[in-house]
């Protein structure tokens, strides 16, 4: 992928991998994405988590998208190896698309940093 490469190229680039490696070709959606990441970051391993530790798996990601952003900052790891964020910043008040894009863009640049374009 190219630096002039567009926010939706990349995006959909980052779908269609994960739907192949994740989905068996099933579309893959901000979701599941935003679930895998907080996979990755929890650093655990692939295992069954319960209902609550997905959405805190979700909150994990969420926290670490928006962190380049001045919204979270990392904390400290729990005694069972959970990341723990401290809010900074309130999230301010968007409309569905805006947020929908704001997480598009810090799911973008996550993989990006991880260099998944590479």
């Amino acid at each position: 992928m190219t630096k002039d490469t567009t926010l939706k190229e990349k995006w959909n680039y980052v779908i269609t991998s994960l739907s192949k490696q994740f989905a068996d070709g099933d579309d893959f959606n901000i979701d599941g994405v935003i679930y895998l990441i907080g996979v990755q970051e929890l650093g655990q391993g692939q295992r069954k988590f319960k209902k609550d530790e997905k959405m805190n798996l979700m909150h994990i990601a969420i926290c670490k998208l928006l962190e380049p952003y001045g919204y979270y900052e990392f904390d400290y790891f729990d005694e069972d190896g959970w990341p723990h964020y401290k809010t900074l910043t309130e999230l301010p008040s968007l409309k569905p698309g805006e947020q929908t894009v704001l997480m598009k863009e810090a799911i973008v640049s996550y993989f990006e940093s991880i260099h998944f374009f590479s």
